[in-house]
């Protein structure tokens, strides 16, 4: 296709992905999920699972195979600039209040599931079309202990502002325990894709291009950085010029871990973490999130659910894999968690809603799985398994709350005073 004809295309395309994604959104909020539970699945809806299944002609004259590459660039901006506000959001003083409790939690979170990853590993890696011809058992078995380890810490942290529950011991510690939890797993999805395919130098870049960027960005990068807070503490705003500096930072970080061969999201959460807090982050979040939330993070959920495939899982052999996977997910994840709190001191009631809230995936699983694809370690057959579990674990999360923990949860003395049970 030409440019012209692509640029015809690509409008049409973004009226259909907006128009599906508010729609389904907001069919999500008036069952009590949250809006990005309803663009999670309009993404898939856009898909060959349904869109092109009921419509085939239809769905490749929308979404032809050319028109994908400029997708794929609109996709990867949205969710730079997404995990670049996550790490603006990260509060990195949450892991001194609870350290103990939040620690045992995370661990319990990854270790449980990374087990589990090791024993579904050898199993899966024999079934055609799962992972890549040239992946390894360890590289698989780390790939599926990050992948069913991750927690959706935007939306956990979403759910703890809706419910009223910020500054609690709950709200505390599932914060705490998040950050922990998805920097591990982001930390071994980093070394499974340094491993991967390109050999010990490659790995030796990726590995060390990573560390060194982090030692950088959070020592003297964060040094550096207070000038440009300064700058906005003084303009009493962050101006349109110091909005492209910040926008350049950006993409100087997301190019620079794309370069080393880690990938963008790092760069860009990490330069988030580094921001001073204050006028800046509080400016960044109020300029920046609307465009990416609304506009981009849809292009990422299309272009996710067109690599979707449920129809794949349309044997007894993919099912029971499917049912595996999300077993081990919510075991790994749910029952870990809430056996880790318990052992803590924490009492059941806020066992129960932790474990409730760290087993979400939500748009982390995502992320982690595009990746995976991306880079040849997993194929379509798995990453539709895997887009049905972050699905099916993301519906779970705020009703198994409310029924363990209450719908109407605020930060009260009630909450602070709850007696303990179990």
């Amino acid at each position: 296709m030409s440019a012209p004809e692509l640029s015809v295309v690509f409008f049409l395309q973004m009226f259909v992905i907006l128009a599906a994604c508010r729609l389904v959104g907001l069919a999500a909020k008036r069952i009590g999920q949250p809006q990005v539970v309803g663009e999670m699945i309009a993404g898939v809806l856009l898909g060959p699972s349904l869109f092109g299944l009921m419509m085939p002609a239809w769905q490749k004259e929308l979404f032809p195979a050319d028109s994908l590459k400029v997708l794929f660039v609109g996709a990867q901006l949205g969710v730079g600039i997404y995990m670049f506000l996550v790490g603006v959001e990260f509060r990195i003083e949450l892991f001194h209040s609870r350290v103990k409790s939040a620690a045992a939690v995370s661990l319990s979170g990854m270790l449980v599931p990374f087990v589990l990853g090791a024993l579904l590993a050898p199993w899966l890696l024999k079934v055609p079309g799962l992972f890549g011809e040239k992946v390894r058992l360890h590289e698989a078995a780390l790939f599926l202990g990050a992948a069913i380890a991750i927690t959706a810490f935007p939306m956990l942290a979403r759910i703890i502002y809706e419910r009223g529950l910020t500054g609690t011991p709950l709200g505390t510690l599932a914060l705490a325990a998040g950050a922990i939890d998805d920097a591990a797993a982001w930390c071994v999805l980093a070394v499974v894709i340094a491993s991967f395919g390109g050999g010990a130098m490659v790995a030796v870049k990726a590995i060390g291009g990573g560390v060194v960027y982090a030692v950088l960005m959070l020592t003297v990068g964060r040094r550096l950085l207070l000038r440009l807070g300064a700058a906005v503490e003084r303009a009493g705003q962050l101006t349109p010029q110091l909005l492209a500096v910040s926008l350049m930072l950006f993409m100087l970080a997301a190019w620079a871990m794309d370069a080393v061969g880690v990938h963008a999201v790092f760069g860009g959460f990490l330069l988030g973490v580094a921001m001073p807090r204050g006028r800046l982050t509080k400016e960044l979040q109020r300029q920046l999130e609307p465009f990416a939330v609304v506009c981009l993070l849809p292009m990422f959920f299309t272009y996710s659910g067109l690599n979707t495939r449920l129809d794949m899982v349309n044997n007894l052999e993919m099912l029971g894999i499917a049912l595996a996977v999300l077993a081990a997910s919510c075991l790994g994840k749910f029952g870990a968690c809430w056996a880790a709190a318990r052992l803590s001191g924490e009492d059941n009631r806020t066992s129960l809603a932790l474990g409730a809230l760290m087993n979400s995936r939500g748009l982390m699983e995502l992320i982690i799985i595009n990746i995976g694809l991306q880079k040849g370690i997993i194929q379509p057959a798995l990453f539709s398994v895997m887009v049905l579990m972050a699905i099916v674990t993301t519906l779970m999360a705020t009703p198994i709350f409310e029924l363990v923990y209450g719908r109407k949860a605020r930060a009260t003395g009630e909450l602070e005073g709850a007696p303990m049970d179990g």
